[in-house]
């Protein structure tokens, strides 16, 4: 779920294990005479659907949320609440691009690194940026050194510099998904919506760099226009 939900929809290995049949028994090597079958294995238990678990507090949480003390707090304080701001959503956009094929947890403890680096993602601060700044960021190990992500940052944010104010905010909220059923377990959160094609596809259109379908929707999830906390979340209607 990246910044979204951090990692992927379904909590990693929650998919039920599927192993082969078991290898024939070698007669006269352990095995039993051939007139008795093999014992029967009982079969593997499915595991539990990964639903709401409780805090150190007692109190009901996404289970990704309790997966980091770094987790805990961007759960409960920041992801699902709504962002506004053509500054704080070009963040937001960048920092989800960075995540592309990592953790999020790695993104969130190079935050303040990366807000140092990037001049607290102040989009006409970042448009102005020069050789010497890429050069900089490129050899910068409070961040994500990947030179196709980082040009890709640098090309979004003099696009945005001559969009007038308030247009990236006006555009990302025009996607608001349609109201659905709170998910009960982590495999009912969708990783890409029609929205999240749509916005990606109009960022792409109007010259925006590094921003699919899953990007877009992680963003749509960690700055409020969808609710992804699940149903037993504590921190769902806050």
């Amino acid at each position: 779920m990246s910044g979204g939900a951090p990692g992927s929809a379904q909590a990693p290995g929650s998919g039920p294990q599927v192993s082969g049949p078991a290898p024939a028994a070698v007669a006269g090597v352990g095995s039993a005479p051939a007139s008795e079958p093999p014992a029967a294995e009982p079969p593997a238990a499915e595991p539990p659907a990964s639903g709401a678990l409780p805090g150190p507090d007692g109190l009901l949480r996404c289970p990704w949320g309790l997966s980091a003390p770094d987790y805990l707090a961007y759960h409960d304080e920041e992801w699902g609440r709504p962002v506004h701001g053509d500054d704080a959503l070009f963040e937001r956009l960048c920092l989800e691009a960075f995540q592309s094929g990592l953790s999020w947890l790695t993104i969130l403890r190079r935050r303040p690194g990366f807000r140092a680096a990037f001049a607290g993602f102040r989009i006409a601060e970042v448009a102005a940026f020069t050789e010497e700044d890429r050069a900089r960021l490129l050899a910068d190990p409070g961040i994500i050194r990947n030179r196709a992500k980082i040009d890709a940052t640098l090309a979004n944010a003099r696009v945005l510099a001559g969009w007038r104010p308030g247009e990236l905010d006006e555009l990302i909220w025009s996607h608001v998904p349609a109201p659905r059923p709170a998910p009960r377990t982590l495999a009912e959160v969708p990783a890409v919506t029609a929205e999240s094609t749509a916005l990606a596809k109009e960022l792409k259109r109007r010259g925006l760099r590094f921003v699919g379908p899953t990007t877009a929707y992680a963003l749509l999830q960690a700055c409020g226009l969808t609710n992804d906390h699940l149903a037993d979340c504590a921190m769902r209607e806050r």
